[in-house]
């Protein structure tokens, strides 16, 4: 039987805990599975191998009626970021062809070559963690100072295996799943402008993608097992229902493997990582257009749902 459920996180009294939707029904995964780890979202991806086979089970008594687990309706479930507290969030930058003739345009440098056509590893930074992530319809402040906060949609993988020198054909099997991300970015923290571009000193990745509340996740996890191929998912970001970004994940640079491989060449990945794998053209830099506080997000990839915040 093909499995259809999603991993979330949600509020319970005021505590988190990790989730599995099975239909419109929210059932709490330690009891869904029996196992005292699978209460949070990271001991459940620690234990992904066996834990999918669990969830697999579960979903079949629960579709057959032979569980007498009470689940909650999903409307009345708050729901969390699905990783609240991911070990490291990797996030590709100039992976989209048409994002970097967008910015090449916008910061007026000429379109040159992309990084794989020269032969180098994919590249990514890195963003914060429990400061950064927050979950579907979150209100994010707006941070302080800034007058240009840019949106960028992103498929997201979701590691579920410690993945050392990887290679690309064996990559994917690392994934757990895959969900929504938006990379927002103070476009004018970007630069210090004090310091000398020839400097390593010059770009604040802090300043620029580190606010308090700039990666809105979710809002669940579809594991890999249900996603075809994720190179082949249409992806779509409206601000206040005008449509901004309009893509495919075909359009990537470094496919999700080659970003997989290229990280576990140098850095130990870990169940509950996140790699944000990079944002198609449409973003406000390139239009001169940047969010303002009661601006509503919504985004939207195929196979997985829809996420959505406001600004405040």
């Amino acid at each position: 039987m093909k499995t259809t459920y999603k991993l979330l996180s949600y509020s319970a009294n005021k505590l988190p805990r990790a989730g599995v939707l099975v239909g419109d029904t929210v059932y709490d995964a330690q009891k869904a599975t029996g196992v005292a780890a699978h209460a949070n979202m990271l001991g459940l991806l620690a234990d992904w191998a066996a834990a999918k086979k669990a969830m697999a089970a579960f979903e079949a008594k629960v579709h057959a009626g032979k569980t007498r687990i009470h689940g909650t309706p999903l409307k009345k479930t708050k729901l969390l970021a699905p990783v609240l507290y991911p070990g490291q969030i990797y996030c590709a930058g100039a992976n989209y062809t048409d994002h970097m003739q967008e910015m090449a345009r916008v910061l007026n440098q000429p379109q040159g070559p992309t990084m794989k056509e020269m032969g180098e590893l994919p590249w990514h930074f890195i963003k914060t963690g429990a400061s950064s992530v927050v979950g579907p319809g979150a209100k994010v402040k707006m941070p302080a100072g800034s007058k240009m906060v840019d949106w960028e949609i992103e498929l997201v993988a979701v590691i579920g295996k410690t993945a050392k020198n990887v290679p690309v054909g064996k990559a994917l099997s690392y994934v757990a799943g895959y969900t929504i991300a938006d990379d927002l970015s103070a476009r004018d923290f970007m630069k210090r402008d004090k310091i000398s571009p020839a400097l390593p000193f010059h770009i604040d990745w802090i300043g620029q993608k580190c606010f308090d509340g700039a990666c809105p996740l979710g809002p669940w996890i579809v594991p890999s097992e249900q996603i075809k191929n994720p190179h082949q998912l249409a992806l779509k970001l409206w601000l206040n229902g005008e449509l901004m970004q309009d893509s495919h994940t075909s359009q990537l640079i470094f496919d999700v493997a080659e970003q997989i491989a290229g990280l576990s060449s140098r850095v130990t990945l870990h169940p509950g990582d996140l790699i944000l794998t990079g944002t198609p053209a449409g973003v406000g830099m390139g239009r001169r257009l940047f969010l303002k506080p009661g601006d509503q997000i919504k985004m939207w990839i195929e196979d997985i749902g829809e996420l959505s915040h406001s600004m405040v």
